[in-house]
């Protein structure tokens, strides 16, 4: 296992203060919704791109079984928990993890998911708020800056993977 004295300090201090800083931004635009709209809320009534205050109990895009069992709000947050270890452990143990992109990436995927895990823990559903309807009869899930993250972060790491399995042939 590698010691922090052996990491890059400032690449693992800029890893870390860019999870905080999606935990903070989501914490805090998820509390203005909560104080400011009441469940069900949307602004504007009608559009393409609103706010609207819903919760979801459930996992991604409402998701709430596996081969037809119900999974209860214990099992995301523990499901939740193993990948905040494993974020973690990705990055402080596996090297081409610590790539500045695949640290980004990390990052965005650290922060997204402590944000939607604090969530559960203390209100035990997630707050989502950004509705987005492009078009008549589609309307994506009603998601949160912590979901955002988490697709990024996906993202960028699949970037990586590529990237790496490349250098590798």
């Amino acid at each position: 296992m590698m010691t922090l004295s052996k990491l890059n300090r400032g690449q693992t201090l800029s890893f870390l203060l860019l999870a905080a800083g999606i935990l903070f931004a989501d914490q805090v635009t998820k509390a203005l919704i909560r104080a400011n709209m009441y469940l069900g809320q949307s602004i504007p009534p009608e559009g393409t791109f609103r706010l609207t205050y819903v919760t979801n109990p459930y996992g991604v895009f409402g998701f709430s079984g596996f081969w037809g069992l119900y999974l209860g709000p214990i099992s995301f947050i523990i499901g939740t928990g193993i990948v905040v270890i494993l974020i973690i452990g990705l990055y402080f143990n596996y090297p081409p993890m610590r790539s500045k992109l695949a640290s980004i990436g990390l990052g965005f995927l650290l922060g997204g998911a402590m944000g939607n895990l604090i969530d559960r823990i203390w209100l035990g559903a997630v707050t989502d708020f950004i509705d987005v309807r492009l078009w008549e009869g589609f309307r994506w899930p009603t998601f949160n800056i912590a979901d955002a993250s988490l697709t990024t972060g996906i993202f960028i790491l699949i970037v990586c993977l590529l990237i790496i399995a490349k250098d590798t042939q």
